[in-house]
């Protein structure tokens, strides 16, 4: 037992002496002997705190603020621009003029069928002689002016010699596009040839017909031929 005693008591001193200098009294000294690190810990706001000292926060950066795009003007609000409707021209057909117009000159029936004649003759330029024939396929002198006569339901013999006793014989001062001319050629003593007038130029006459050699020409008053074989001119009843 006094053994026992003894050994607890020379264990103590010794604890006591080896112990006093390994006591820690502060963290500061447990860290300076390396026998002690503070655990660190990361806040999700990228704070740091350790468990020894007061955590200091990480200062902010300041955010840029971008500067407001500068505001365009409000848009004027759109007037409607009424355009003046144009003046509407008062329609022909709404006035009437009661006042005879002195410029206002109708041809006369003479004429106005005159031209009429020539103009469906002018349609025959071309087509070829034929005997007898009074178509578009050929035709002769009479036949010509029978196939336009026809188009204004107008009778008249179908020969030139009789028809050259129909109607009234006109002077050549009076001459008018749509009359007849009448000839004798190749030394007969009678009409054998016939024509309708186109145009009167002065003195000259040009005349329309079926030609032997050329079919349905223009010819003129001032070719030898037919200077030297003119008889007369007629007017075509029921034309004046």
């Amino acid at each position: 037992m006094t053994r026992l005693r003894f050994f607890f008591l020379i264990s103590f001193l010794m604890f006591t002496f080896v112990g006093s200098s390994q006591i820690i009294t502060s963290k500061k000294q447990a860290m300076k002997k390396g026998v002690y690190q503070p655990r660190t810990e990361t806040t999700s706001t990228g704070v740091t705190k350790t468990s020894t000292e007061t955590a200091v926060a990480t200062p902010k950066v300041p955010a840029v603020t971008k500067p407001a795009a500068a505001q365009k003007p409000a848009p004027k609000p759109e007037v409607a621009v009424t355009k003046p409707k144009p003046q509407t021209k008062p329609s022909k057909k709404n006035i009437i003029n009661e006042e005879p117009d002195s410029d206002l000159v109708f041809p006369s029936f003479t004429n106005y069928l005159g031209n009429q004649m020539i103009n469906n003759a002018m349609g025959f330029l071309g087509v070829r002689y034929r005997g007898g024939g009074t178509t578009p396929a050929g035709m002769d002198c009479s036949g010509m002016v029978t196939a336009v006569l026809n188009i204004f339901d107008i009778k008249m013999p179908r020969s030139s010699h009789e028809m050259a006793q129909v109607g009234e014989k006109v002077d050549l001062a009076d001459v008018q596009a749509g009359d007849l001319i009448f000839f004798k050629t190749n030394g007969r003593s009678i009409i054998n040839h016939v024509g309708m007038v186109v145009e009167i130029i002065g003195d000259e006459i040009k005349f329309i017909h079926s030609s032997t050699n050329k079919g349905v020409i223009i010819s003129s008053t001032k070719e030898p031929y037919y200077k030297r074989s003119f008889v007369q001119i007629n007017r075509i009843p029921n034309k004046a």
